[in-house]
C-alpha cells in the first residue's frame, strides 16, 4: 500500500505525493473530468438556451421582462459560487451532494419555465447551475493542479457549446413538451455525473510529475505563482482585485446582452438561432484556445486581448449588412467576452494564491452578477444602435481595466 509523503518546493508550497488518483479515490481523475464536462454540458442550457427561447416567449412576456429574468438567473448562478466553496471547505457539502441538488434545481427551473413561471426559472435554475458550475470547476482544479487553466477551459467550455443542440432545435420543436423533456435530460445527466464527482485529499499531487521541478519550471514562464496566500478579505484590499472585478463585470454585461438580443436583432428566427449557436460554439471552443494561448503569452495579455476582441465585435454586429458579417461578429463576440471566465480561475490562483483559490474565485465571480445588472439597466432599455455601441465601449473599457493587473507584491518592472 503506497504511503503518502509531503514535500515542499522552493517557495514553501506543500504537496502530497506518492499516491495515484485510483488509490486515493477508487476512480481515475479522467473519469471525474469527463463527468464534470457532461454536467456542464447539460447545465449551460439554462443560460445559453434561454436566448434561443426569447422569440417564442415574447408571445407571453415583453423583452425587458425576459431580459430581467435572464439577469436574475445570472445573479443566482454567479452568486452561488462563493457559498458553495465555503460549504465545501467546511465539509458541509460534498461534491456529490452539491451536484444532486444542482440537478434537481436545474431541471425544476426549466420545468417551471415551461409552466409559465419566469421567477421560478430564474431563481431555481440559476442557483442550480451555480452549484453545478462551482462544484465541477472546484473538483477539476483539485484533480489537475499541474494543468489548471487547460482543464478548466475544457470543462467550462462545455457550459457554452453544450447548448448548441438546444438552441438549434428550440425554434423548430418548441412546445408544451419540449421544456419538460429538456428538464428531464438535464436532471438525469447532472445527477449521474454527480455520482462520479469526488475530491482528492488536500494538497494531492499526481505521482508522475515532480512538484519541485514543476515549480521551478513555472517560475520561468509568464504565469508565475502568487507571492502570498490571500484570504478573500485580504485580496479585496488590493487594487488588482478591483481592476479584475471591473473587467469581468463589463465582459459579463456585453456577453449577456449579445446572448439575449442577438436573435431579436437579426429578426429572422432561423438565422437568429444560427447566430446564437455560432456565438455559443465560439465561446465554448474558444475557451480551450484562449487557455492554451495564455500559457504562452501570460494570463493578463490573453485577458486583455479577449476583452478587446469582444468589444470590437459589437461594432461588427451593429454594422454587418449580410449573413457573413453577422456570423463573423457572433464568432468574435463568443471568442471575446465569453472566454474571460476560463482565464479567471488561473488569474485568481496566480495572483492571490491557491489555498483560498475557490473562495477568492467565488467572490470575483460575483462580478458576473454585477454585469448582468448593468446589462439589464443600461443596455436592455435602449435601441440596438445605442446598446451595441455601449456594449462595445464596455468591452473595450474592460480590456483597459485588465491592463492594470499585476501580482500583489511583485514590482511591475
Amino acid at each position: 500500500m503506497p504511503v503518502a509523503t509531503y514535500v515542499r518546493d522552493h517557495v514553501g508550497r506543500l504537496y502530497r505525493v506518492g499516491e495515484t488518483d485510483v488509490e486515493v479515490s477508487g476512480r481515475s481523475r479522467r473519469a471525474v473530468l469527463w463527468a464534470a464536462w457532461a454536467a456542464m454540458l447539460a447545465a449551460g442550457t439554462g443560460q445559453y438556451g434561454f436566448g434561443a427561447l426569447i422569440p417564442q416567449l415574447q408571445e407571453r412576456w415583453s423583452v425587458p421582462e425576459l431580459f430581467w429574468a435572464l439577469a436574475l438567473w445570472t445573479v443566482g448562478q454567479a452568486g452561488t459560487a462563493f457559498p458553495a466553496a465555503w460549504l465545501k471547505e467546511r465539509n458541509r457539502l460534498t461534491p456529490t451532494g452539491a451536484m444532486w441538488i444542482g440537478a434537481l434545481l436545474c431541471g425544476t427551473g426549466l420545468l417551471t419555465l415551461g409552466q409559465g413561471q419566469l421567477v421560478g426559472y430564474a431563481v431555481l435554475g440559476g442557483v442550480g447551475a451555480g452549484l453545478v458550475y462551482a462544484t465541477c470547476l472546484g473538483t477539476v482544479v483539485r484533480w489537475y493542479p499541474e494543468r489548471v487553466t487547460r482543464k478548466v477551459a475544457f470543462v467550462s467550455g462545455a457550459f457554452a457549446y453544450g447548448s448548441v443542440p438546444f438552441v438549434l432545435t428550440a425554434g423548430a420543436f418548441f412546445g408544451g413538451g419540449f421544456l419538460l423533456q429538456a428538464s428531464i435530460a438535464v436532471t438525469v445527466v447532472v445527477a449521474v455525473a454527480g455520482v462520479v464527482m469526488k475530491d482528492p485529499p488536500e494538497h494531492w499531487w499526481p505521482p508522475h510529475v515532480s512538484p519541485r521541478e514543476w515549480a521551478l519550471d513555472r517560475a520561468r514562464v509568464p504565469n508565475r505563482a502568487a507571492l502570498k496566500e490571500f484570504r478573500p478579505e485580504q485580496a479585496m484590499r488590493c487594487g488588482t482585485f478591483w481592476w479584475l472585478y471591473g473587467g469581468v463585470a463589463f465582459a459579463a454585461a456585453v456577453s449577456l446582452y449579445d446572448l439575449a438580443y442577438l436573435p431579436l436583432f437579426v429578426g429572422d428566427k432561423t438565422l437568429g438561432a444560427v447566430a446564437l449557436a455560432t456565438l455559443a460554439a465560439a465561446t465554448g471552443t474558444g475557451r480551450v484556445l484562449v487557455g492554451w494561448i495564455s500559457d504562452r503569452v501570460g494570463r493578463r495579455k490573453a485577458l486583455v486581448w479577449t476583452l478587446a476582441t469582444g468589444g470590437c465585435a459589437q461594432f461588427v454586429l451593429l454594422y454587418s449588412s449580410n449573413v457573413v458579417g453577422l456570423l463573423i461578429g457572433a464568432t468574435l463576440a463568443g471568442l471575446g467576452t465569453g472566454c474571460c471566465y476560463s482565464l479567471l480561475v488561473g488569474v485568481t490562483r496566480e495572483y492571490f494564491g491557491e489555498t483560498n483559490g475557490a473562495r477568492n474565485f467565488g467572490v470575483l465571480y460575483t462580478a458576473k452578477a454585477g454585469g448582468a445588472l448593468i446589462a439589464a439597466i443600461v443596455l436592455a432599455s435602449q435601441g440596438p444602435a445605442f446598446a451595441f455601441t455601449a456594449a462595445g465601449v464596455l468591452g473595450l473599457a474592460g480590456a483597459l481595466f485588465t491592463r492594470h493587473l499585476s501580482q500583489p507584491g511583485r514590482p511591475r518592472l
